[in-house]
């Protein structure tokens, strides 16, 4: 990542929050999450945090927009697993500068925080 991110790619990184911007979203990926790398399909998503279908979809189809999710199509089911690439790119342009220009986050700290 560039050390001056572009306007656009900050528009872009607004956008990925505002798709995580709302609980159930936040509490979607976070499981994806957990179930990374395979992922899970839309009823098991549906089950373990109790949203309707055409709610969940919804969401869904806002976190795959911003490419914060990936599906995959395996016979009838569909597959939702969180797009780590992109996460860990949201999270290097939310620490750049708080880990090298001023040191507010030791940068080892935050490997900490993933462990």
């Amino acid at each position: 990542m560039s050390q001056n991110p572009s306007d656009e790619q900050v528009t872009r990184y607004a956008d990925m929050f505002s798709a995580m911007g709302t609980e159930a979203r936040l509490r979607i990926l976070r499981l994806l999450l957990k179930a990374h790398p395979e992922g899970l399909t839309v009823g098991e998503i549906g089950t373990e945090l109790s949203i309707p279908g055409s709610t969940l979809s919804h969401h869904l189809e806002k976190l795959k927009n911003e490419g914060l999710v990936s599906v995959r199509r395996e016979g009838t089911f569909l597959w939702y697993s969180a797009n780590t690439e992109t996460l860990q790119e949201l999270l290097g342009f939310l620490y750049a500068e708080c880990c090298t220009r001023n040191q507010a986050i030791a940068p080892e700290n935050i490997i900490t925080l993933c462990k």
